[in-house]
């Protein structure tokens, strides 16, 4: 409709211009066109002469240009054209408003209103239509907004209705578990401040052994103090599964959601030697025969000299206390009393007495008469005689 009213125009140049030699003027008045001699130099004049006078907020032209209908025409042929003040609703967050107006579209209405327009303000219709008469717009200014992602701050404008749409709308979409203060279903934020939080989860599985038990058995086909692994042990496994957390690179949370026994322990056996093997060793400048030696530490004691209150002549089997004889701890006197031995450094010996031991070592107390007695504290080797 715009374009052929002003097509209409130019041709009304064209032929006022082709005519003459009397002057005529041109009114173009919405749909109603008029042409008649000049009388008057006044456009106010000549439209109050022929019905057409101005109201407040009509918009006048001359020849196109926006011009005071006051002033005197300086143009032969002249078009004078009226747009006419109409009446649109304007519907924005704060209420409607009653636009009287004369702009030509709905962006020159909304300046003439004294909205400042930005790119991201929501218009409906967009603000290139043509304005008409009665016609609603739904205006929706759009709001600075400062988003922190990221370790960083982006700015834009929106004029969304909600955070999500917002976020969508500046290129920072939520994925996944993502999250934002104030939520994506909230309305913008009056100071504008928006924060993503970058969240995403992870599975964790941990794996923790079940220690095996070692089973010992007798073997005649190894020597005494000889062990050897007969069925390797096998350890357990327990697997657990976590949900671990992360909001912005920071672990918050972790759950564990499973724990499962995915193998079973497997015992391991070992046989230990119960065969008697015969050894010989020279010791002291003397070879000796044995079947079996160890690192023991040795104490002394006399009969007077044993840390009790009072003196013990006897050892537990009923012999003298005297050199030769030594005392052990009471399950080795069990198995082995009267077992003859020798010690380097003291001589040989049997085992005749029982003594409380030294927790953690294995342990021997070399017995003296009170008249003889020598103190002994250190580490020596035992040798158990055929």
């Amino acid at each position: 409709m715009k374009h052929t009213l002003w097509l209409a125009i130019a041709f009304l140049l064209a032929a006022c211009q082709a005519q003459t030699p009397s002057e005529k003027i041109t009114i173009v008045d919405g749909e109603k066109f008029l042409s008649l001699p000049a009388t008057s130099r006044i456009p106010a004049e000549i439209l109050a002469e022929n019905g057409m006078p101005l109201a407040p907020l009509d918009h006048f032209f001359v020849n196109g240009q926006i011009a005071d209908p006051k002033t005197p025409l300086d143009c032969d042929n002249c078009v004078l054209q009226i747009r006419r003040a109409i009446t649109m609703t304007l519907i924005t967050p704060d209420g409607e408003h009653t636009l009287v107006t004369a702009a030509s579209t709905i962006g020159e209405a909304l300046n003439e209103f004294g909205i400042q327009l930005y790119t991201a303000d929501f218009v409906d219709p967009p603000v290139g239509t043509e304005a008409t008469d009665q016609l609603s717009i739904t205006y929706r200014p759009s709001r600075p907004l400062a988003i922190r992602v990221d370790g960083k701050i982006v700015h834009i404008r929106s004029s969304a209705e909600t955070v999500g749409e917002a976020l969508l709308e500046g290129g920072i979409p939520l994925i996944g578990l993502d999250a934002s203060q104030p939520s994506e279903s909230e309305a913008l934020p009056v100071d504008g401040q928006i924060h993503i939080i970058r969240i995403r989860e992870e599975i964790e599985l941990t794996q923790t052994e079940i220690p095996f038990e070692i089973e010992y058995i007798a073997s005649n086909e190894l020597a005494i103090d000889e062990e050897e692994i007969l069925t390797a042990g096998i350890p357990g496994l327990i697997v657990r599964r976590d949900r671990v957390r992360y909001e912005n690179g920071v672990e918050v949370s972790r759950i564990s959601e499973e724990k499962r026994n995915v193998r079973e322990p497997s015992t391991q056996v070992v046989g230990y030697g119960t065969q008697y093997v015969s050894k010989t060793a020279v010791v002291d400048g003397q070879e000796i025969k044995y079947w079996r030696s160890m690192q023991v530490y040795a104490t002394s004691y006399s009969p007077c000299n044993s840390g009790a209150d009072r003196c013990y002549p006897n050892t537990a089997s009923g012999k003298t206390v005297q050199h030769g004889v030594i005392g052990v701890i009471r399950s080795w006197y069990n198995e082995m009393q009267g077992q003859a031995v020798y010690v380097p450094g003291y001589g040989y010996a049997t085992i005749e007495d029982i003594g409380g031991g030294i927790s953690g070592k294995d342990w021997i107390d070399l017995g003296y008469t009170d008249a003889n007695y020598q103190v002994w504290s250190q580490w020596v080797t035992i040798y158990f005689l055929e």
